[in-house]
């Protein structure tokens, strides 16, 4: 691993907070670690939950990344139709060493053309979505096609950073950042996965979704129509 390994999150409006902070936590504590909040200007970046985030550097001025991670959140519809973004992901992309991302990022990975006959996953009610962009679908909570890192939904941004710890640093390095945040999950209900809630609490977050499922996939068609004219 080089003495300084150049890690970067695109940032942009409406991010899911915690798919961007849990992986930073994490990432931030692995020796060498220069992270980048990189986003289009330098003005505030609003979040899905009220705060807003700084970044620290801009798209222009971004450096060439080692790693590159995208957080999702209801942003993504914009991001993945902005130019410059896509323009900056794909570009990083070619050149990183690992390409990452955690629960929807990986459609902006995707409208990139960085998830093309990879294997890859994100939040379980957008999973075989991930089909528009040529991508094979894959439950679990973090997913390595080569050097390609996709985490699941939200949470399993966390786990998604000690896998890339471990592998970039060593189970030791990954060990002790994970004792250093008590990360021992022990949650008071167990309905953290689709397959273990029950039918009506799973029917009732899926209608819940639906809207927006509905029309994300409507996004989607509208993308692939254009790159078809």
């Amino acid at each position: 691993m080089p003495a300084t390994l150049n890690i970067g999150f695109l940032l942009f409006d409406d991010i899911t907070q915690l798919d961007f902070t849990g992986p930073l936590q994490v990432l931030s504590r692995m020796p060498g670690a220069k992270i980048h909040l990189v986003a289009k200007t330098l003005d505030p970046v609003r979040t899905d939950c009220g705060p807003f985030i700084l970044p620290d550097t801009t798209i222009a001025a971004c450096p060439d990344l080692d790693l590159i991670c995208i957080p999702g959140g209801f942003g993504i519809d914009a991001a993945m139709q902005d130019e410059e973004i896509i323009g900056f992901v794909r570009r990083q992309g070619i050149q990183a060493r690992y390409i990452t991302s955690v629960c929807t990022g990986a459609f902006i990975l995707g409208a990139a053309g960085l998830l093309a006959g990879r294997e890859a996953t994100t939040h379980w009610r957008y999973h075989e979505l991930l089909t528009a962009f040529g991508a094979e679908p894959v439950k679990s909570r973090v997913v390595r096609d080569g050097n390609l890192f996709t985490g699941g939904g939200v949470t399993a941004g966390i786990d998604f950073a000690l896998t890339v710890v471990k592998e970039l640093a060593g189970e030791t390095v990954a060990q002790a950042i994970q004792l250093g945040l008590e990360y021992d999950p022990h949650p008071p209900v167990d309905c953290g996965s689709p397959d273990k809630a029950c039918l009506h609490v799973r029917g009732a977050v899926e209608q819940r979704f639906a809207p927006r499922v509905e029309a994300f996939e409507g996004l989607l068609r509208e993308m692939r129509a254009a790159e078809a004219v």
